[in-house]
């Protein structure tokens, strides 16, 4: 009997390649996952309706773990399961904190993206990556400034994202961001970016609120992932499965490592545990 019930698996170098295209393999594990009686939930930093369109229209989807747990959604009913959101006054303090760099930075809230509107503007300078330079400038709202407009909305957001391309930069902020905000979990998904959630907003925990809302033990759970933004997820899960192309972190972490995302190693890990006679 096939042991894994649930299967978290992020998206963007995982589930999808390099070129940000499920393959045709990818696509026939899924299905034949979900055909055993496996629950597929897509596990990501973006909102449900910024993921790719060939995800969101996986006929067998419940649930989508999204914007690095900060909310575990019930596709069919519409609905948060749980939600985990940074209060207004922190929001505020980090962006203050921000606004003494050169960064550019945007929020969720809502399900969507909130950016101010010169800082979407200048956005190719900071953001070397057409996919998020894309993305960044169709799935976020511009507004003429960002704080002054979460304070007339006067409640919390779902994660804060900031850019840059200065690598060392970056890793300075990572440090002096999780020290200075200890009630914050701080995070990576690409090389120029870093994604800023509620301490409770990570996939890890969201896997085991969804596992306790479905009555399911975290053991039988798989995760698969090649981000920081993976790191509770993979250590959570019953099995960690890290893509060969992970950061060294959750290479590390893994129980064990699969192909990398342009060598179908997610259907690689599928295959393995979730498709029963199939190896």
């Amino acid at each position: 009997m096939n042991s894994v019930k649930l299967l978290a698996l992020d998206l963007d170098g995982t589930l999808l390649n390099s070129q940000k295209e499920l393959t045709p393999r990818t696509r026939d594990a899924l299905y034949a996952a979900a055909e055993a009686g496996v629950e597929i939930v897509p596990t990501t930093g973006r909102f449900f309706t910024g993921m790719p369109e060939v995800i969101q229209k996986l006929p067998f989807l419940h649930y989508a773990i999204t914007i690095n747990g900060a909310q575990v959604y019930d596709i069919r009913e519409n609905k948060a399961v749980s939600t985990a959101e940074i209060p207004l006054e922190t929001a505020l303090r980090v962006l203050e904190y921000l606004d003494g760099f050169p960064v550019i930075y945007d929020c969720y809230q809502d399900n969507w993206g909130w950016m101010t509107r010169s800082m979407q503007e200048t956005a190719a300078a900071f953001i070397p990556f057409e996919h998020a330079l894309r993305m960044v400038r169709e799935l976020r709202t511009p507004i003429d400034e960002l704080k002054a407009y979460l304070r007339e909305q006067n409640r919390g957001v779902q994660k804060l994202q900031l850019f840059t391309p200065d690598d060392a930069l970056r890793r300075q902020l990572l440090k002096d961001l999780t020290e200075r905000f200890g009630t914050l979990s701080v995070s990576t998904s690409m090389p120029c970016n870093i994604e800023i959630n509620d301490a409770h907003a990570n996939k890890g925990e969201a896997i085991a609120s969804l596992t306790a809302y479905l009555g399911l033990p975290m053991a039988a759970t798989m995760a698969i992932g090649d981000g920081l933004n993976d790191r509770s997820m993979i250590k959570m899960a019953g099995i960690g499965v890290a893509m060969a192309n992970a950061c060294p972190e959750i290479l590390a972490l893994a129980d064990e490592v699969t192909a990398s995302c342009d060598e179908d190693g997610a259907a690689l890990a599928i295959e393995r545990h979730c498709v029963p006679g199939r190896t």
